[in-house]
């Protein structure tokens, strides 16, 4: 179940994700078979294989992502969700949700 987010916030990223960019949501979220995240991040692009290629550099597998309607995506959640949205710059996100950047580990 998805909470958080503004009508206009996900036209945004679908439009975005159609035009063949990745585009990143976050919103809070439950499930419980992950009682220890409480958001998830969608990063969705409409070709496959742009989203494929975007996600290889987060060691994320093209066998992760969903097909739903007509947005494929990656759920981001816990430690490769804080990674991948410091890496991609997403500060607003991360601090609305309350997610912490991760730790160096130099």
């Amino acid at each position: 179940m998805a909470f958080g987010i503004k009508a206009q916030e996900l036209r945004a990223w679908k439009r975005k994700a159609a035009a063949g960019e990745v585009a990143l949501l976050t919103h809070y979220w439950y499930d419980p078979r992950f009682p220890d995240c409480d958001t998830v991040t969608k990063a969705s692009c409409r070709d496959v294989e742009t989203l494929a290629r975007w996600g290889r550099q987060y060691g994320l597998k093209a066998g992760w992502i969903h097909y739903r309607d007509d947005y494929p995506h990656f759920d981001l959640l816990g430690d490769y969700e804080a990674h991948i949205l410091s890496e991609e710059k997403q500060w607003a996100q991360m601090q609305r949700f309350g997610i912490q950047a991760p730790r160096s580990n130099k």
